[in-house]
């Protein structure tokens, strides 16, 4: 077992669809004075390491960490990079924990920074330049072109998401109203949090079906924003943590699963994932997270979650794969406020993905939002105590989870 390692403060900047009034750098520093100010006690100058990470090829844009040095405050200090996809920041988030946790030498207080500026660049043209690597390596395997042309033409991340919802549809007998219900959840939440992206107070579930599909069954409507932003975690010693925040929070349990990825089961080899919205990764990340955090009943247990959901079918279903409804229960949930701000286990009060989408930070926003719920601090703040929390990243091909369950003191026990 390593050390205890707290989240001592988390911050952003404002995020919208086009920050021209500032280059990357600029972006990034936002975060980081946001997150520092919530510290007044330290400064950089006591930062010790650091990580970052985000998806260069959006913005086209190789290594930008080395040209953002000095705007982090990382010169001449050890600075890791980390890029997974659309888990980066749950990546990142997690790479900062284990630089503490490790206990190397004068590494006690980590920065953690997780990034996108997706208005320098172009996302699809990004994503190709991913299926063209492998596209590649598995025609040297042996797979021929006209194979890898079905394999990739599921149409990005709306038409995979498509896929995924249609199944979770018909495996859990919803509706499309019970898609757009999660939407407005969303959206209303996100009016009331100050970096927010997609802010619509006045939403309604009409609204949301009234604009035209892209992808069956996903509407224009229920489809989150391409954002620029940029999260930042700081990760320190639980006695240092003690002297930084008046609420230090304790990360008692992380995890970070792949499984195979449910296109390749059909179309590729080995014992595929061949419905999507199972979901195998998510229930192993879960396992072994609440395992490590001493929880054995996460309905009961955890106060609040942020779970990773561009889309509302996934927002239905991490809440139910993460164990913190049954299973086919979700829909329920939502519609009789128990997922509110005010609700017996509040989702997602921060807007969420499908609210804002700065694709290599919301991985680590998730859980800089629970973190910020313990410690009093969210932009939506859920009005009671928060205990225990969970932040829950997703990405790859339907197939990569992140998970970090935190609370107010160590390995906390339902009682």
């Amino acid at each position: 077992m390593g050390r205890q390692v707290c989240v001592a403060s988390a911050g952003f900047c404002e995020h919208a669809s086009k920050r021209s009034d500032v280059n990357m750098p600029e972006l990034v520093s936002e975060a980081i004075a946001d997150c520092l100010a919530k510290v007044p006690s330290i400064g950089i100058e006591d930062i010790d390491a650091f990580v970052n990470g985000n998806m260069p090829a959006f913005e086209g844009a190789n290594m930008p960490e080395l040209w953002m040095t000095d705007w982090m405050g990382a010169r001449n200090k050890p600075l890791m990079r980390v890029t997974t996809g659309g888990t980066t920041g749950g990546s990142v988030a997690i790479a900062g924990y284990y630089s503490v946790t490790a206990g190397l030498p004068g590494i006690d207080t980590v920065l953690a920074v997780a990034f996108e500026q997706q208005s320098q660049g172009d996302t699809s043209v990004g994503l190709a330049s991913v299926a063209y690597g492998e596209i590649s390596c598995l025609n040297s395997l042996g797979i021929p072109l006209e194979q890898l042309s079905r394999l990739l033409s599921a149409g990005a991340a709306i038409g995979v998401a498509s896929y995924q919802a249609t199944n979770y549809m018909r495996r859990s007998n919803i509706t499309e109203e019970d898609l757009a219900r999660v939407v407005v959840h969303n959206r209303h939440n996100a009016a009331k949090n100050w970096y927010a992206h997609l802010k619509m107070p006045n939403l309604t579930i009409e609204d949301v079906l009234d604009t035209p599909y892209i992808s069956f069954p996903l509407r224009y409507g229920m489809v989150c924003p391409a954002s620029d932003g940029v999260c930042a975690m700081l990760f320190t010693t639980e006695e240092k943590a003690k002297d930084m925040a008046d609420i230090p929070v304790y990360v008692n349990g992380v995890a970070s699963v792949a499984n195979e990825t449910a296109i390749l089961g059909y179309d590729g080899a080995g014992a595929g994932q061949l419905d999507p919205s199972e979901q195998l990764g998510a229930r192993r990340s879960s396992e072994l997270a609440y395992g490590q955090a001493g929880i054995s009943f996460p309905r009961k247990e955890i106060d609040y979650a942020e779970v990773y959901s561009p889309f509302p079918n996934q927002e239905l279903m991490w809440v139910e794969r993460l164990g913190l409804f049954e299973e086919n229960t979700a829909t329920e949930m939502y519609k009789n406020g128990t997922t509110a701000i005010n609700g017996e286990l509040p989702i997602n009060c921060s807007g969420g993905v499908n609210s804002t989408n700065a694709i290599g930070a919301s991985a680590m926003e998730r859980p800089a939002e629970a973190a910020l719920q313990i410690m009093g601090k969210a932009g939506n703040q859920v009005p009671r105590t928060v205990h225990t929390s969970l932040g829950h990243g997703w990405g790859g091909a339907l197939n990569f989870v992140t998970l970090m369950v935190m609370s107010d003191e160590p390995q906390r026990k339902w009682r």
